[in-house]
């Protein structure tokens, strides 16, 4: 603050506004508020200091309402990496169960919920597959495992895998992990399942990644008896590529493989990075692999819980909705006692049609994009050596067979992330800036401002109360001083006589108000 200029200010309490104006560093004030009388100059100091305070408010207004409008923006990059994790590949055979596996009491049990048969049909359904019907007195099972009949009657990846490799060296069946989704068995190959170490790769391109021939079987294949929503009319394999946190939807999200081709996927690595609420929707809260978070819920026990993904928050929002409602889980759900065949299978899929699950992006997660090309296999010239090769046909080989590579386009990846538009920090710097532009002060002016109030409300407030207890203090005093006054012109004088001696006189002290009398009091 500017030093006070002259005895007339010098004078004046600090509470005082001229004195205030005359100091602060706010530009406009000691033009209004200085000394004089009221003038033309006066009154338009006095609107033009009001109109950039309302301007100032306005502009402030705008940047707080801009700022918890939470906005965020976008920002795309891409990245080199010398080395990068492989991503999980998961593979489904389009046909879920080998006719050559079905029992009559397969069909009892599941028959009508796979598929869609009467019990009456069984033996002509039997007869389609080339197996004897149901000999008389067939008694069925008294339990049914549907995790068992998929796992006995499923596709066999020791059947279907002919060749695989890996980066140019050798892999099989031991590299891949056995899994159950809508589709039935499947299998993963790089899933990092218990601990597995996950496989990387130093070079992009053809032959840098994963190489496999397959057989789909289609001699395995179950006949086309009734069209249904499950009906597979299709041959091939279902292949999806996600990262090692993410379960597979591979029936939404599968991409479709034919045999007679070799298909190529060129991948690339996409890093998503996105801002929880308010400025996004995502969220990175851990899933509990039982899906029940209720302790009084006596389905489940609490166990360590994996990432967040959106995949699994899906599946974790249909499992809970089938064991609330049936008591049980169907095969690809985790945790729980399997359902009896067609028991949840309506209500998961009324589920699935309501789309009654609201689960946001993962704050942080990885996904790739994919290119796909193929050609025709085999050709006319080696159809001869893969039919010495595999010990099939070549119309065998031209049906069944099929070829996938799947492979880094390059050793870089894309960053998607999402970042705050409008920080704190520019918020106040925008405030900062209106403040010095329109007004010309600063935060210290804002501490003079304080100040300047602290001093209004001790002189004002403050010194209104003082100076009522004071002349509270001054009129008790001198009502006392009047009582003691009276007291002693009112004392009577006897005249008895000769008058004695008078005696030492008696003192008595008495203090009131911080003020001493003595008082002299003639012994009669």
């Amino acid at each position: 603050m500017k030093p006070t200029s002259g005895p007339e200010e010098a004078r004046r309490p600090a509470s005082d506004i001229r004195v205030f104006a005359s100091n602060c560093s706010m530009h406009g004030l000691g033009h209004v508020f200085g000394p004089g009388s009221l003038s033309l100059r006066r009154g338009m100091w006095a609107a033009a200091v009001v109109l950039s305070v309302a301007t100032f408010l306005y502009q402030v207004a705008e940047r707080v309402r801009y700022y918890r409008e939470f906005h965020h923006q976008t920002a795309l990059d891409e990245r080199e990496s010398h080395r990068l994790v492989f991503p999980a590949v998961t593979l489904c055979n389009i046909n879920p169960l080998r006719r050559s596996r079905l029992t009559p009491n397969d069909l009892h049990w599941a028959g009508s919920a796979l598929l869609g048969l009467d019990p009456a049909e069984h033996p002509a359904f039997l007869r389609a597959l080339g197996r004897p019907p149901a000999p008389p007195g067939f008694m069925p099972s008294p339990t049914f495992d549907m995790a068992q009949l998929y796992a006995r009657a499923g596709h066999s990846l020791d059947d279907m895998l002919l060749d695989c490799r890996f980066r140019g060296e050798p892999c099989g069946p031991e590299n891949f992990t056995t899994i159950f989704t809508r589709m039935g068995k499947c299998y993963t190959f790089n899933s990092g399942a218990d601990g597995a170490e996950l496989l990387t790769t130093t070079r992009g391109g053809m032959g840098n990644g994963l190489d496999i021939m397959l057989d789909v079987q289609q001699e395995e294949y179950l006949p086309v008896w009734r069209d249904n929503e499950e009906t597979p009319f299709e041959v091939g394999i279902r292949v999806q590529i996600h990262s090692q946190e993410e379960p597979p939807i591979i029936d939404q999200l599968g991409l479709g493989v034919s045999p007679g081709y070799q298909t190529f996927v060129s991948c690339q690595q996409q890093q998503l990075s996105f801002l929880p609420p308010p400025w996004g929707d995502c969220s990175s809260a851990s899933l509990n692999p039982n899906y029940e978070p209720e302790p009084s819920d006596p389905l489940g026990s609490p166990s360590p819980s994996p990432p967040y993904t959106l995949m699994g928050c899906r599946l974790a929002c249909e499992t809970r909705y089938v064991a609330r409602k049936c008591g049980c889980r169907m095969m690809y759900m985790p945790v729980q006692e399997l359902c009896p065949p067609g028991q949840a299978s309506p209500t998961s899929h009324a589920m699935l049609r309501k789309d009654s699950c609201a689960c946001p992006n993962p704050c942080a997660s990885t996904r790739y994009a994919k290119e796909l090309s193929m050609v025709r296999i085999p050709s006319r010239a080696a159809a001869r050596f893969l039919a010495r090769k595999l010990n099939r046909s070549e119309a065998y080989i031209a049906e069944n067979v099929l070829a996938l590579d799947i492979f880094f386009e390059a050793l870089n990846y894309e960053t998607v992330e999402q970042k705050k538009a409008y920080e704190m920090s520019e918020l106040l710097g925008d405030i900062g800036g209106q403040m010095g532009l329109f007004i010309g002060a600063s935060l210290l002016t804002i501490l003079e401002i304080l100040d300047y109030l602290c001093e209004v409300f001790r002189d004002k407030v403050l010194g209104y109360f003082w100076n009522r207890r004071h002349s509270q203090r001054h009129s008790s005093t001198n009502l006392l001083q009047e009582g003691l006054g009276s007291h002693r012109t009112q004392v009577p004088h006897l005249s008895l006589g000769p008058r004695p001696p008078t005696p030492p006189c008696a003192v008595t002290k008495t203090l009131s108000a911080s003020h001493r009398t003595c008082y002299l009091v003639t012994r009669l």
